[in-house]
């Protein structure tokens, strides 16, 4: 049991790595994420009715590229 829950904390920190260099990479800091994920639910709500609750915008590391990805719930 010690050394699976070491191996997940090995994986979370390579992970928010990752993620420090994607924001790195794309020149952002860090409270403009959630200023983007704000303008970016304004945005669609007036398109579709898009909920706050539960929207997640993040930075990836895809080989070369950094890629926004938002993932925003519709109402339906």
């Amino acid at each position: 049991m010690f050394w699976r829950r070491k191996k997940k904390t090995k994986d979370q920190l390579k992970e928010r790595l990752k993620l420090v260099l994607a924001y790195d990479r794309a020149q952002l800091p860090p409270g403009k994420i959630e200023q983007l994920k704000e303008d970016l639910i304004e945005v669609l709500s007036r398109y579709f009715p898009a909920e706050s609750e539960g929207a997640n915008v993040q930075l990836e590391q895809r080989g070369e590229r950094v890629v926004l990805v938002a993932d925003i719930p519709v109402r339906s």
